[in-house]
């Protein structure tokens, strides 16, 4: 599996480029901001979109939706209890054409992806586990977590989410919908939102 970070936005988003070497498919995580952009170090690989995976709905994860799809016919796919986040986090509905729920397995692109439901910064947001990597969207950064002060936002859900992260016993490489990378066993012993979960 490949890996590749493609930051941008306003918000400095982390969007993800996922892929097996040997194919010509990819998925992309969360292309929050300027579709061309995105797009052109998908090329650059000489990869296809295959699908987009949305951790959850606001403006910032799902900004280039709409244009990656129109231009790609790509799937895209978000918990549906995300569709009822306002419009004001959102800045339009947000086009999917696949809703996943948690336990759901994905095979797109040659990728295995697993779908743990992790409500708390949105009501469907979701952590994506791929081999050895967790893409935890708003839910876990690096020596913090998610805020819980929006609209949809549920401080008690995010309390249990995360103890469902720091029960994992796999040590998943982190990646976040903003920020640097981490581990799941650094984020145990050192940050203090997972660590009072265990």
């Amino acid at each position: 599996m490949k890996i590749f970070t493609i930051p941008g936005g306003s918000l400095y988003t982390n969007c993800y480029m996922v892929w097996q070497e040997e194919g010509n498919k990819c998925i992309l995580i969360d292309p929050g901001f300027d579709a061309e952009q995105i797009l052109e170090q998908v090329r650059s690989r000489g990869k296809e979109v295959e699908a987009v995976l949305l951790t959850h709905g606001h403006f910032d994860h799902v900004g280039g939706v709409k244009d990656i799809a129109a231009e790609t016919g790509c799937k895209v796919y978000i918990h549906k209890a995300d569709l009822a986040l306002p419009n004001r986090l959102t800045l339009g509905t947000v086009p999917c054409t696949h809703h996943y729920e948690d336990g759901d397995t994905l095979v797109l692109a040659g990728l295995t992806l697993k779908v743990l439901h992790t409500p708390g910064h949105t009501p469907g947001g979701v952590c994506l586990l791929c081999e050895n990597a967790m893409f935890s969207g708003d839910t876990l950064f690096a020596g913090t977590c998610g805020r819980t002060d929006l609209p949809g936002s549920d401080h008690r859900k995010m309390w249990d989410s995360l103890a469902r992260l720091a029960a994992l016993e796999e040590d998943y490489l982190v990646l976040p919908g903003h920020g640097e990378s981490s581990t799941l066993s650094v984020e145990k012993r050192s940050n203090p939102y997972l660590q009072v979960r265990q």
